[in-house]
């Protein structure tokens, strides 16, 4: 079982989309460690070697920050932002959109205001008449 950064990766997927379990790490993230790590992207995880598993995770602690390391950045980023008293820490701290979205339209479930049409909450009758 291939285990990186603490993420056992799946077995049966192709490793180039297996990789993208870890976070912080994408579609582009993924293809060029496994460019760097010389390995093939269309092989399954099943199929890796141990010596191509440890080159993997080399290169991935070597170039990226990664699972709890950088899910403590972007909470500390968000505390930060809030503590400053900007915007965009009032939109966090709303669970709002910080990036400019509009509100009006989009959002509703975000905003705790979830409209339904007319007869999409519709109930079956009890019992037959």
């Amino acid at each position: 079982m291939a285990r990186i950064s603490g993420v056992n990766l799946p077995m049966n997927k192709r490793i180039e989309v297996a990789v993208t379990y870890i976070y912080g790490i994408g579609k582009v993230a993924a293809k060029s460690t496994l460019k760097s790590a010389g390995i093939n992207p269309d092989t399954r995880t099943k199929d890796l070697t141990e010596d191509e598993v440890n080159k993997l995770r080399i290169v991935i602690e070597k170039q990226y920050i990664t699972e709890g390391e950088l899910r403590r950045q972007v909470a500390s980023n968000v505390r930060r932002l809030k503590e400053i008293g900007s915007f965009r820490g009032s939109r966090h701290a709303k669970g709002l959109p910080a990036r400019g979205q509009r509100t009006k339209t989009n959002s509703r479930t975000v905003r705790g205001n979830k409209r339904v049409t007319m007869g999409s909450g519709r109930k079956e009758a009890g019992q037959k008449t």
